[in-house]
């Protein structure tokens, strides 16, 4: 997975000296929790890494649902409502909202390309042509995906410039709660950014995607590399790119599609259940928020 310049791993030292041993559980709880995900392996492209990144991001998510609920945080808040901060976190609880909403999108349109293909391979009996045109409608289904994801990916840059805060006349607490708001929704973002990426694939810029794979059949040795590096996305982009620039009527060969096509399904279904779960936490925590300042 590729880092991302959302990611604040060079923080998490001095996040941890912002919190001071008084300073209440949950607060603490969260400073943990993000500092396991600082050190998570962001470099990594594979399932499990992606998985355990949405697994810790869940449990940081259900302990800032915590810190909404308490006295000391909705005080603050409350007290701090004219200022900017307040203003910044509100829009970067929406920003989460729209990018985990992008990802969910991008996953149900290629499940349901990805099932519709399945079905059918299985039949079989429309013969090449239907298969083929199905696979294009795959394929462009995808840069659908990709192109939504990229417009996603721009938006974010540049999200990391934070308002200028001032500690002046603050009481340590309100500070501590600033930096780890802050620290919540980069972390968040970095996690996203990442996912994005694992759901696109690599995206092609000029030359086209057949270019691709002309270039990666040149060598078996290349190929095999490609293979082993790819997700199960990239791995059933390849694959029905490959299909279709050799269409046969072998079995062999729709093996080749068919098992990363099984393979990827299941993926899918695990991502969804998990941003499904962290939409909610992150329509919970806005709700809180406004309840806060709207009373």
């Amino acid at each position: 997975m590729a880092t991302s310049s959302l990611n604040p791993k060079s923080h998490c030292h001095a996040r941890s000296n912002s919190f001071p041993s008084r300073q209440h559980p949950i607060f603490l709880q969260c400073n943990e929790h993000l500092c396991r995900l600082d050190d998570s392996d962001t470099t990594s492209s594979s399932s499990s890494s992606v998985s355990h990144e949405l697994s810790g991001l869940q449990d940081l998510l259900v302990c800032v649902e915590k810190l909404f609920q308490l006295p000391l945080t909705q005080q603050a808040i409350s007290q701090e409502s004219s200022e900017k901060w307040v203003d910044e976190v509100l829009d970067g609880s929406l920003r989460l909202l729209d990018v985990c909403t992008t990802a969910k999108d991008g996953l149900l349109l290629t499940k349901e390309c990805v099932q519709e293909l399945q079905s059918i391979i299985r039949r079989r009996r429309g013969g090449d042509m239907e298969l083929a045109t199905e696979i294009r409608k795959f394929l462009t289904s995808r840069k659908v995906v990709r192109k939504a994801i990229c417009k996603a990916l721009g938006n974010l840059k540049g999200v990391e410039k934070k308002c200028t805060f001032s500690t002046a006349n603050k009481d340590y607490q309100t500070v501590a709660l600033v930096s780890l708001l802050r620290e919540v929704q980069a972390v968040t973002l970095s996690i996203f950014e990442s996912l994005l990426s694992f759901i696109s694939g690599p995206i092609q810029s000029k030359p086209s995607s057949w270019s691709l794979v002309s270039k990666l059949m040149k060598t078996k040795r290349v190929a095999c590399r490609q293979e082993a590096d790819a997700n199960e996305f990239a791995k059933v982009d390849v694959a029905l790119q490959s299909f279709m620039s050799q269409m046969t009527d072998k079995s062999d060969n729709i093996k080749d599609i068919q098992n990363p096509l099984e393979k990827l399904e299941p993926r899918i279904q695990d991502l969804e259940e998990g941003l499904e779960s962290l939409f909610r936490r992150l329509i919970k925590i806005r709700v809180s928020l406004l309840n806060i300042l709207n009373n």
